[in-house]
């Protein structure tokens, strides 16, 4: 039998944590999965929960005061029905509490629902799922709205095939053996010269991760958002599945992160 896929499930009791929540669900009728539900309280670094429960400030915050909103948040966490395997409090920067945390205790996923943003809020800031997603060496699996009936039978995978190497995680491998119908390889190109070089890595890749159900496109688009767009416009892809370099910022805008923010399909994330 398979070993359970280790699942963070961060909440900040919102509508879209919700909606993380029941893609949970779904993916638990076909896949194991043990289930930590954690909220952070976005404390200054200066403060931190022992394991044994103690309270260590720098002296200026009252540990009674971080006590009671501790309680409050973990009260708040086993109200909400569900089988978990842990409630846990983190405490400091919300991004950084997340991926440490799922990095230190070995977690196979983090589960996010988000807003997504636009404008100048994402040039400016982004959204905290784009944030994790930059810098959480545990793979994430992010959604934008309710997928309660979610049942992902064609996925997509973009990658540059030719380019590099790809080893997918155990949690995207998971999914695809329990509900794939078809998986899709997508590859942009500037120009079709590569185009059987492509065409070779993709059945490589196939043969290696034994994926028995595949189909190969490549696309002429420079823009990668904007190709998975409309590609999944022409395709109706249920999940998407694209990694990152975890380059993002200010200058440098990450396509994963733009689909993060903008795409209406939920989409499992990770570091190359």
């Amino acid at each position: 039998m398979a070993t359970a896929l280790k699942v963070l499930l961060p909440t900040n009791f919102s509508v879209q944590a919700t909606y993380a929540q029941i893609l949970l669900q779904q993916l638990a009728k076909k896949v194991a999965i043990e289930i930590h539900l954690a909220h952070v309280l976005p404390f200054p670094e200066t403060v931190s929960i022992l394991p044994d429960g103690n309270i260590i400030t720098c002296g200026e915050i009252d540990p009674g005061y971080i006590k009671v909103q501790r309680d409050i948040a973990l009260q708040k966490l086993q109200a909400i029905e569900g089988d978990f395997a842990g409630h846990h409090i983190l405490v400091g920067p919300t991004v950084d509490a997340l991926s440490n945390y799922a990095e230190a205790q070995n977690f196979d996923l983090i589960v996010m629902g988000t807003k997504g943003t636009d404008g100048w809020v994402e040039k400016l800031s982004g959204s905290k799922t784009q944030h994790v997603v930059r810098q959480s060496s545990v793979p994430v699996l992010s959604l934008m709205c309710d997928r309660s009936d979610w049942q992902p039978q064609e996925i997509l995978l973009v990658h540059q095939f030719d380019k590099e190497a790809l080893t997918l995680p155990k949690a995207s491998l998971a999914i695809i053996q329990a509900f794939a119908h078809q998986v899709h390889l997508l590859e942009f190109l500037k120009t079709d010269s590569d185009k059987d070089q492509v065409l070779k890595a993709m059945d490589q890749f196939a043969t290696s991760h034994q994926l028995a159900h595949v189909r190969k496109h490549i696309l002429l688009e420079k823009d990668v958002e904007q190709g998975v767009l409309h590609f999944d416009q022409m395709q109706s892809v249920d999940f998407l599945l694209i990694g990152t370099h975890a380059k993002g910022g200010i200058f440098h805008k990450s396509a994963t992160e733009k689909l993060v923010n903008h795409m209406y399909k939920p989409i499992l994330t990770f570091h190359i």
